[in-house]
């Protein structure tokens, strides 16, 4: 039995100023390899480059990973501002597209961070630029050093940091067979309304939206907010979440076409 694909989203960077290229953290990678035993290949964020349709012919799933970029506020009728700059217009045009035709075609879709947001988005939702300016919430973004510096040490900045609590019998709660499970955070950006089919599954201490899954998706769909992908070699909660995405996938390999 072969492994199943996974395309896994590129994000647009201006190497040296000079150079257009693709890139994508390697943890992603990592996580599909060794978690859910899956082949990752990275595609183009990019339409003019990246056809959906090939795409989901050439796949057996999709990882929609975190960036540095947030998506755009025009993709949710909110005026844009320089303070919540880089944007990646290209990559929000596929991720959004991708979203809706992988619920669609029932194409087992795993968003993660911003990838969990353009779900959001995609399905009508909003976003916040800047969670932590909203009433009673708290920061969400890395760790940083007194000199406004981000922390040198990886296991600092992505440890775990709050709580989430989960949606009593939501496939969360399922999978974890629990009610609470304790995450990173790594993020400015957030989910402020939620999209038509957007169920949330997971909300934080401050009420910030962690988990959620799309309604009534003829296969897997759902999102995190936390870098599940930094740890799941040995983070539990992490680890089920990319063992669950690898059974969907290798479900989708062996289905009938």
């Amino acid at each position: 039995m072969r492994k199943p694909i996974v395309g896994v989203i590129g994000n647009a960077l201006h190497l040296e100023e000079r150079f257009h290229v693709q890139m994508a953290g390697q943890n992603n990678f990592s996580a599909l390899a060794d978690v859910a035993n899956a082949l990752p290949m990275m595609f183009a964020s990019h339409l003019e480059i990246t056809d959906i349709g090939a795409l989901l012919d050439a796949v057996d799933g999709i990882l929609l990973t975190g960036a540095r970029a947030n998506v755009h506020p025009a993709q949710y009728s909110t005026p844009a501002h320089p303070d919540y700059e880089p944007y990646d217009e290209k990559r929000d045009a596929i991720a959004l597209a991708l979203s809706r035709a992988c619920v669609e075609a029932g194409v087992p879709l795993l968003g993660i961070c911003r990838g969990f947001q353009e779900m959001n988005v995609a399905f009508g939702g909003t976003l916040h630029p800047e969670i932590r300016d909203l009433p009673g919430r708290i920061n969400h973004r890395m760790p940083r050093l007194p000199s406004g510096e981000i922390h040198p040490d990886l296991s600092h900045v992505f440890s775990d940091r709050h709580d989430v609590q989960l949606t009593s019998d939501g496939y969360f709660a399922q999978l974890y067979q629990r009610d609470t499970i304790r995450v990173n955070s790594l993020h400015g950006q957030g989910i402020l309304d939620t999209g038509e089919r957007v169920i949330v599954e997971g909300v934080a201490e401050d009420s910030t939206v962690e988990a959620i899954r799309i309604d009534k998706a003829p296969g897997f769909a759902v999102g995190v907010q936390w870098h599940a992908e930094y740890d799941p070699q040995t983070n539990p909660i992490n680890k089920l979440l990319f063992e669950d995405y690898g059974k969907a996938l290798q479900e989708a390999v062996t289905k009938p076409s």
